[in-house]
């Protein structure tokens, strides 16, 4: 069957793999849309430690059951939309016996350590496929990703009284800041690009910041009454947004960090005592994040979400279209992959 494959750092091939046999307590699922984010994007420039190459990306999934093995339980039938949670862990780290499965020390991902959805079929353990209601398959592709932004608005704990701002305005952190006004708070989108910031406030933003352009600092002192905001997620991975997080939440503050940074970051780690600061990392998602992101996306409508996918192309296309964001990262927001 077909599938993409990153063989090697700067190239992206279609190959033809086996197909794989349907176990006991498997699902075969016929991928129709499989999202590329911005850790295949790190894995194509040869930047994702975690990955072994050569290796088939993708796990953000929009796909239907195409057959169940045996023992599969009966609320899973072929015909269904489904997405994926993609995370495997181990069951015995310290993470998976408080519960918090999704940050296992030994966590395999798909599309990272180990092959990931880019193909045509895909089979895997049914506890691994989530029903996704009357959402298309397209807009399934979207689920995971604005999950992970759920889930650290989660590890906020942002309430109605709670400013938050959002630094990074891709996908990741568009499902931090729709968690975050439904939630009733008041959110900041901070980002250097204007398009994404106008698509922020569409989703639900009061207010936007370039942050290229604009005095951060006198902005939010500004939004804020001069307090500075009660929480800070930050969806970059940039040692400026990490620093820019802690020096302007304000005092008794959350940070919230998603971003994988590629290098070392320096603080002011005074801020850390002098404000009192819960400084906290958020990791993939929880199964409740997904069946909130479902329940939101089916409330909107397919439509709604249209704005949020950049592209979409078919597998023979995935090689260009990856070559076309690694020059221009900041104006892709998100790639599908049509194998439907």
């Amino acid at each position: 069957m077909k599938a993409i494959q990153i063989p090697t750092p700067g190239q992206m091939a279609v190959v033809d793999i086996p197909e794989q046999p349907l176990q006991p307590n498997e699902v075969m699922l016929r991928m129709q849309y499989v999202g590329f984010c911005g850790s295949d994007l790190s894995t194509f420039l040869g930047k994702n430690p975690m990955v072994q190459m050569p290796v088939i990306p993708g796990h953000e999934v929009g796909a239907i059951i195409e057959q169940v093995g045996a023992d599969v339980p009966e609320v899973l039938k072929p015909g269904m939309v489904v997405t994926v949670n993609p995370y495997t862990n181990c069951g015995k780290c310290a993470s998976c016996r408080n519960g918090r499965v999704n940050a296992c020390q030994h966590n395999e991902t798909l599309g990272v350590q180990r092959n990931g959805a880019m193909r045509e079929r895909m089979v895997l353990p049914w506890e691994k496929i989530i029903p996704a209601g009357q959402l298309s398959p397209r807009t399934c592709a979207l689920i995971e990703p604005m999950s992970v932004g759920y889930h650290a608005v989660s590890r906020a704990q942002v309430t109605d009284i709670d400013v938050v701002v959002v630094i990074g305005c891709g996908m990741v952190g568009m499902g931090a800041i729709v968690r975050s006004v439904q939630r009733g708070a008041t959110v900041i989108a901070a980002d250097i690009d204007d398009e994404k910031l106008a698509l922020a406030k569409e989703m639900g933003a009061t207010f936007a910041i370039n942050t290229i352009n604009e005095d951060v600092h006198a902005r939010l002192l500004e939004m804020t009454d001069g307090f500075g905001p009660d929480v800070i997620i930050e969806a970059v991975g940039s040692p400026i947004t990490y620093q820019m997080a802690v020096n302007e939440v304000a005092f008794t503050g959350r940070v919230i960090c998603i971003g994988y940074a590629k290098a070392e970051v320096s603080f002011q780690t005074k801020f850390f005592v002098q404000k009192e600061l819960d400084i906290r990392g958020s990791r993939n998602a929880q199964p409740s994040d997904f069946r909130a992101v479902i329940r939101y996306l089916e409330k909107k409508g397919d439509a709604s979400i249209e704005s949020l996918i950049s592209r979409v192309v078919k597998p023979e296309d995935a090689f260009n279209a990856m070559q076309q964001w690694a020059e221009h990262p900041g104006r892709v927001f998100r790639i599908l992959v049509d194998f439907s």
